[in-house]
């Protein structure tokens, strides 16, 4: 079972928290709403229906009492705010989502943990109302992966994970997930709404992320993802994400 932050709700608190590269923080939930943001590394956030991949372009909304668990894909600056029920938009949704983050907004939550702000009380409900503004006018982000729910497509799913470079093969994982290929089909068509396949080319979209954000030649990651050869998943790449790799950097 998850562990709950028993913290006094506030209508809006902001916290600072550094983590080193492969930290992790078991699954848990908070009272209030959470906009997670990192002005620096990768985080890898789990909620029981999906996994993330949180750049610092980007935010997730993770609704009050909604399971979660953080994993640092290198050093990761994490920079938060956490929103009373009574304060949230709606049209954050009752889901956690991602969402671009805007430089104005990443600047307003900075503001919000300096020292000067946060011990300026006026100011800082100033700035807070500026933040909820600027939440609800954010760009929606699809950098997720749908996480299986069937025990034995999970076994399945996380042996692409394990190794993303390394293309097992359908049969190796129906026997990895003690499951006929047939039934690994129909599961992933289920819950997926795609093949396993289209699924694993998702998966190592998203392990890409971190390597292009730490700077990796794009030749070393798609060699070291089993591509053929650069323009290869740079168009796999593009598909997914809508921009080639050089320009996500």
């Amino acid at each position: 079972m998850p562990y709950i932050d028993e913290s006094k709700p506030t209508d809006i608190r902001a916290l600072a928290r550094d983590y080193v590269d492969g930290e992790r923080v078991g699954e848990h939930c908070h009272k209030d709403s959470q906009f997670i943001h990192a002005t620096e590394g990768v985080m890898e956030i789990r909620t029981p229906m999906r996994l993330w991949l949180v750049p610092p372009q980007r935010g997730l909304w993770i609704p009050p009492c909604t399971p979660h668990a953080l994993r640092a894909r290198g050093k990761v600056t994490l920079r938060t705010v956490y929103i009373a029920a009574s304060k949230v938009t709606s049209y954050l949704g009752e889901q956690p989502g991602g969402f671009m983050v805007s430089a104005f907004l990443r600047e307003i939550i900075l503001k919000m943990l300096s020292q000067n702000t946060i011990t300026d009380h006026p100011r800082f409900h100033r700035l807070a109302a500026v933040l909820l503004d600027e939440l609800s006018h954010l760009t929606p982000d699809l950098l997720s992966l749908t996480m299986p729910v069937d025990k034995r497509l999970a076994l399945a799913c996380a042996e692409i994970l394990s190794a993303p470079g390394i293309n097992p093969g359908m049969e190796a994982l129906s026997k990895q997930a003690g499951a006929s290929i047939r039934t690994l089909t129909r599961l992933a068509q289920k819950e997926f709404g795609c093949s396993l396949s289209i699924w694993r080319q998702q998966a190592l979209i998203l392990t890409a992320v971190p390597k292009l954000i730490a700077g990796e030649p794009v030749a070393s990651i798609a060699d070291t993802l089993g591509y053929e050869t650069p323009s290869a998943f740079a168009a796999m790449f593009r598909r997914i994400m809508g921009v080639t790799p050089g320009n996500y950097r």
